[in-house]
């Protein structure tokens, strides 16, 4: 338990991290991002609204001869960008590529008559970002080499992913390294109940004894009445509770681990069963038991038994690579689905009442998981109508 505890620690916070770090990455690169696609576009729409060049910074009737804001005076100098003015055919009217060297008009033209075929007014082709603008005589397509920024762009995502990765192993291994210490008071804690309980049962069998003993003498003396039954039926029921539990914190301390061997699973299933043929038949009940024969499994015989003797209607089946022990049982109280994820807890029960008088300790079904997670492998329940109770444990074939 200790051991999973700790992984579910190391999961959780390791999860947490992953989302804290993608959101930090994604939102940086995300804004990143707008920012080169809004400084191209403003950009773009200066060029646009002067048909296809800078607008000068003194005397132009577009920025009226002023600098517009923001702008700084290098911009139009460290700017590459061509235009290509296209008629409504989709001929080439004119071409201006003088303010970039990479491309030429051939190539240019061949640009525009590209992303004319776009319905989309911007956007990016290749490494230049586009804008369409409408004039008398066709329409004007403005490109912008965005190279450098879209290249810058990418390093810092590359970067960005890079350290968030090696922050997210280093985290890594610190959690797991002292992942150990962080739970330790749990784990200490969970020790000494288990030691605790271990203990106490021993102790108090001793004085049950005495009871059931010194009870037996009374009925002797003055005969049987009901106190003494009741005395007798109540040390019983105390007896069961604590053999229970001396069981449960047995099978729940690793280095107790129970000694595994291959044995004949049908045969001690069958064994486990019959017993309890009698005892449904004088509840007028009927036990139905379908066990596939000559299946074999590795581990406890005597766990494996004592999960059959906890469990009640029952099949055993082979499914692929697995034995599926299949388990149903009508139930009084009614168990609603929102219980069934607690069935498995310690003196849980379905009736809010804790009706002692049904029977049982409700420590059962928590014996039945500890034997099951004991060989590696899985039970869960089920209901249907309430008062059908399916419970399916599920082990590694050999």
């Amino acid at each position: 338990m200790i051991r999973k505890l700790r992984i579910q620690f190391i999961v959780l916070a390791m999860l947490s991290l992953l989302i804290l770090l993608t959101v930090i990455v994604t939102g940086m690169n995300l804004l990143n991002y707008r920012s080169v696609v809004n400084d191209a576009d403003e950009v773009l729409s200066l060029i646009s609204q002067n048909r296809g060049v800078f607008p000068a910074i003194d005397g132009d009737p577009v920025s009226g001869g002023r600098r517009p804001h923001g702008m700084s005076p290098e911009l139009q100098y460290e700017s590459r960008y061509f235009s290509v003015l296209l008629g409504d055919d989709g001929t080439v009217i004119r071409v201006d590529t003088s303010r970039i060297a990479s491309v030429d008009s051939d190539q240019a033209a061949d640009y525009a008559k590209a992303v004319e075929q776009k319905s989309s007014e911007k956007g990016f082709f290749d490494q230049f970002r586009y804008i369409k603008s409408y004039e008398e005589i066709g329409v004007r397509i403005s490109f912008l080499d965005c190279g450098r920024k879209l290249d810058a762009y990418h390093n810092f995502l590359f970067i960005s992913i890079m350290m968030a990765s090696a922050g997210f192993l280093v985290v890594f291994f610190v959690i797991v390294f002292f992942s150990g210490k962080f739970i330790r008071p749990i784990a200490e804690s969970y020790e000494k109940q288990k030691h605790f309980i271990t203990d106490a049962g021993h102790e108090i069998k001793t004085p049950l004894t005495i009871i059931s003993a010194n009870t037996d003498l009374l009925e002797m003396d003055i005969g049987s009445n009901e106190s003494l039954d009741e005395i007798r039926r109540q040390a019983k029921r105390l007896t069961g509770l604590t053999n229970d539990l001396v069981s449960l914190a047995r099978m729940e301390e690793s280095e107790r681990a129970m000694p595994m061997i291959e044995f004949p699973v049908s045969e001690v299933v069958q064994e486990a069963a019959a017993p309890f043929q009698a005892p449904a038949l004088s509840q007028n009940k009927q036990l139905v038991c379908n066990i596939q024969p000559m299946l074999s499994m590795k581990g406890n015989d005597q766990a494996v038994s004592q999960l059959v003797s906890l469990l009640i209607s029952l099949k055993l089946a082979r499914q692929g690579k697995h034995l599926v022990l299949s388990v149903c049982n009508s139930t009084v109280a009614e168990i609603r689905p929102d219980q069934l994820s607690h069935v498995f807890d310690r003196f849980y029960r379905s009736d809010p009442s804790r009706n002692s008088q049904t029977g049982g300790h409700g420590i059962g079904l928590s014996i039945a998981k500890a034997i099951v997670t004991a060989h590696s492998g899985k039970i869960s329940a089920q209901t249907k109508d309430g008062h059908s109770f399916l419970i399916s444990s599920i082990f590694s074939a050999s």
